[in-house]
């Protein structure tokens, strides 16, 4: 079994800072990529960020040069730092890793936590 634990979500005035930590256990040999992901009412889920076990991010245009992913491999736990949020930042945000185990490639989710922007 895998698990991938989400922290850091709330509720934060326009203009304003929040850090998203997710943590996987279980059964893991190795992370591909991990990354966060966000689904906003009636919206359809959409990439915030990503980043590659070697360190290669992806950014969704709406938040670059505002979030930060990162990683610790051996920790297994990504983050998501995020500054001059913004209204429309407003979703449930959604960890994801590419988990390999016993040869298997497989995409895991998290629980979710919700974002809300105040404006």
């Amino acid at each position: 079994q895998v698990q991938l634990v989400e922290s850091g979500g709330g509720l934060v005035q326009a203009g304003g800072s929040l850090r998203l930590s997710c943590a996987a256990s279980g059964r893991i040999f190795a992370i591909n990529v991990m990354g966060w992901y966000r689904q906003a009412p009636g919206k359809q889920r959409e990439l915030v960020a990503t980043m590659s076990s070697g360190g290669g991010t992806n950014y969704a245009e709406s938040v670059k040069g505002r979030f930060t992913i990162s990683r610790d491999n051996a920790k297994k736990t990504v983050w998501l730092q995020m500054n001059s949020l913004k209204p429309e930042d407003t979703a449930v945000y959604y960890c994801n890793g590419e988990i390999s185990y016993r040869g298997s490639l497989t995409s895991h989710w998290g629980q979710g936590t919700q974002v809300t922007v105040s404006s």
